[in-house]
């Protein structure tokens, strides 16, 4: 389904986890926005990419730009325990080469209109400190701040904070 002119938004598809995986990749290697240390290969990825389904409160979407792969966003368990099935929490990444031309904004409206029909509250969004445009781009989308978690993880050799998002639904 064409969202704007160019860009693609679908339900992610096994086919798609290679791109996935290399763009993730990308992010574990250079940035602290994950704090996986280690790179994954698609095969290791498999088990990850199960948790998604068409409907329901786990939902992954992708962009393609001009039939290429731009990025990707979903939804994914908060919290493993019973009770905690009302809230989900977010992840995205959009391919450098993409970014600033709204894929990441197009790829969180799919999202959330999809998780608007499902049984959920709250949804949660991680950023690692200091990221002002992830900031902005999370309360651009309805998220506030519910706070900080300081020095929670180390990575290329120094000690970051997190800051935690809700957005009620």
């Amino acid at each position: 389904m064409a969202d704007r002119e160019g860009v693609c938004i679908r339900h992610a598809e096994i086919s798609d986890l290679e791109a996935m995986t290399h763009l993730y990749n990308h992010f574990v290697e250079t940035t602290t926005v994950t704090f996986d240390i280690e790179t994954f290969s698609t095969e290791e990825r498999k088990s990850w990419f199960t948790q998604f389904d068409q409907t329901g409160p786990h939902q992954l979407f992708v962009a393609e730009y001009e039939g290429v792969f731009a990025g990707y966003a979903g939804s994914m368990a908060h919290r493993a325990k019973p009770a905690y099935k009302i809230s989900v929490e977010t992840t995205i990444y959009v391919d450098d080469r993409f970014a600033r031309i709204g894929i990441g904004h197009m790829l969180y409206q799919r999202l959330f209109t999809a998780l608007e029909k499902e049984d959920l509250r709250s949804v949660f969004a991680a950023v690692t400190l200091p990221n002002e445009a992830s900031i902005r781009f999370h309360k651009s989308h309805g998220f506030t701040e519910i706070g900080t978690f300081h020095e929670i993880g180390r990575k290329f050799g120094g000690y970051h904070d997190v800051m935690w998002f809700e957005k009620r639904i």
